[in-house]
């Protein structure tokens, strides 16, 4: 029984420590990643909270600053994952929907603009200029154009919740604003 009772508290305590060193990485990694974000140094900073991450994925405050450097990237489809799993660890935090609702708006320009295209299988991908030599005016096909309105409904409706977590918000007529803009202009191209 002792040697029951002493393996089960090495456990603990190998389990203990490790969650700690795992812990205080954390820690380090979006330390440094604040850092980099307000360097501007994007790249560095997605770099560190993915690390961050790849130690313990569980945390919110680190999904929803990746997601912040992804906006701050302009890698709105990356920020969109981020957004979402943040909000999953924790829904009950108004400026997630918020800035979900930002990268869903943005998203949808750089589609309308041909900046992120879709490829043959519906996929997003970011559409590089430089390396075409000569191409044709982009023009938004029925895909894209029917992937922006749902964009711009997602965004409505996480603005919504938005307003509905912080209905005293300092923005909160701005975004009442912009929530009624994105309800009644059903024409996509601005």
């Amino acid at each position: 029984m002792k040697k029951a009772l002493l393996l089960v508290s090495i456990l603990f305590v190998s389990v203990f420590s490790t969650a700690c060193i795992n812990n205080f990485a954390v820690q380090e990694l979006n330390s440094k990643a604040k850092s980099y974000l307000e360097e501007g140094d994007y790249n560095a900073a997605i770099e560190r909270l993915k690390s961050s991450i790849d130690l313990d994925d569980t945390i919110f405050e680190t999904h929803y600053n990746l997601a912040v450097a992804y906006t701050q990237a302009d890698d709105y489809m990356n920020a969109m994952s981020e957004y979402k799993k943040a909000l999953e660890l924790n829904p009950d935090v108004p400026d997630s929907y918020y800035s979900l609702a930002v990268a869903q708006e943005n998203l949808a320009v750089d589609l309308m603009r041909g900046t992120v295209r879709l490829d043959e299988n519906g996929r997003m991908y970011h559409f590089d200029s430089s390396s075409v030599e000569e191409e044709q005016p982009y023009a938004a096909d029925e895909n894209v154009i029917a992937l922006v309105e749902e964009l711009k409904a997602d965004a409505a409706v996480n603005y919504g919740v938005y307003l509905e977590k912080s209905p005293d918000a300092s923005d909160a007529e701005d975004v009442r604003q912009k929530l009624e803009s994105l309800k009644s202009v059903p024409d996509v191209n601005e």
